[in-house]
């Protein structure tokens, strides 16, 4: 019990810390920030119950008024504001990374990883994203999702990191992954 808590804010708290890195501009003049990788991270190092619940933590404190986002965002204001379906999208989308990962117990842990990170940081994220854009800026659903098509291939860079990062972890640390214990 005290290690789960430990670990959902500590995964918490590597989600905030990495809105502190500096976006990556991709060729495309694309900005990639690196907070999503902490989401497809925490669902596939901690699973699904408990990166989902990593994720809400960030969530409360972003709504507290913290600025842990990506560029110095918090508050309330954020939730009215276009990325609100990526933010809330963070919570399913660790999730299902992570039930990905535990439902593919039988694959390299690596390529579950990576395959979490698709399924749920991006395929799902995007989805919730692309709802929100939807609701926010009354667009339709081709005009809301071709906003973050640009931001694809950024996620599919965090996606392999993410599962490289999780081999690390497997090889080094195999009992701190808690999304492939039985």
């Amino acid at each position: 019990m005290e290690r789960n808590f430990t670990l959902i804010v500590l995964f918490a708290a590597l989600i905030a810390v990495l809105g502190l890195v500096p976006p990556l501009m991709l060729p495309t003049g694309v900005p990639v920030s690196a907070q999503s990788l902490g989401v497809m991270l925490a669902g596939a190092v901690l699973g699904s119950k408990r990166g989902a619940l990593a994720v809400i933590v960030i969530v409360a404190v972003v709504a507290l008024g913290l600025p842990v986002l990506s560029g110095g965002r918090g508050g309330l204001g954020v939730f009215a504001g276009p990325t609100v379906g990526f933010l809330l999208g963070w919570i399913p989308a660790a999730f299902v990374t992570g039930l990905v990962v535990e439902k593919m117990r039988n694959a390299p842990v690596g390529v579950a990883a990576g395959t979490g990170a698709v399924l749920g940081g991006i395929v799902v994220l995007y989805l919730c994203g692309t709802f929100g854009m939807m609701a926010v800026l009354h667009k339709g659903f081709g005009a809301a999702l071709g906003l973050s098509l640009p931001f694809i291939p950024g996620d599919l860079i965090k996606a392999v990191v993410a599962g490289w990062l999780v081999t690390v972890i497997a090889r080094y640390r195999p009992s701190a992954l808690l999304s492939r214990a039985e």
